[in-house]
């Protein structure tokens, strides 16, 4: 049986994925990046129970990826808006949807793409060396502990 949490490990993806690695996690994280910001937003645009939305906006919110916002008084209502570290998962997203678009086709080709605002041009996230600013293959990738 697989641990739910990710303790004893030294690893930045492991931190990381206590804190978005859940599936709908990164599907609402993806949905506030196509601009919805309201609940029930969001409940529109995925298949979630209200409770498990709520749970999932909650954990959001408390690890600083989103903050909620009134947007009304009279009742009190709010919107979820991605924060700086929200908005730093853009490349994590945009890289796993291209993993998908190349490894899962599908017949009608992808659902959705990335464009750059102003030009329109499709963006792609790419690895870069960050001693000689060469674009890097991932064959040319060395993963290893520096500690």
């Amino acid at each position: 049986m697989l641990k739910h949490t990710y303790e004893g490990q030294d690893c930045n993806l492991a931190r990381t994925l206590e804190v978005v690695g859940e599936r709908w996690t990164l599907l609402i994280v993806r949905s506030a990046l196509l601009g919805i910001k309201r609940f029930d937003g969001f409940l529109g645009n995925l298949d979630i129970a209200r409770n498990v939305l709520t749970n999932r906006l909650a954990r959001l919110v408390e690890a600083g990826i989103m903050e909620r916002v009134p947007y009304q008084d009279r009742p009190v209502r709010y919107e979820y808006q991605l924060t700086t570290a929200g908005r730093d998962l853009t490349r994590g997203v945009i890289a796993l949807m291209q993993w998908g678009d190349r490894h899962l086709h599908h017949e009608q080709g992808p659902p959705r793409r990335a464009d750059h605002i102003g030009c329109e041009g499709t963006v792609h996230v790419e690895l870069h060396c960050g001693h000689c600013g060469r674009q890097v293959h991932d064959e040319e990738v060395d993963v290893r502990s520096i500690r």
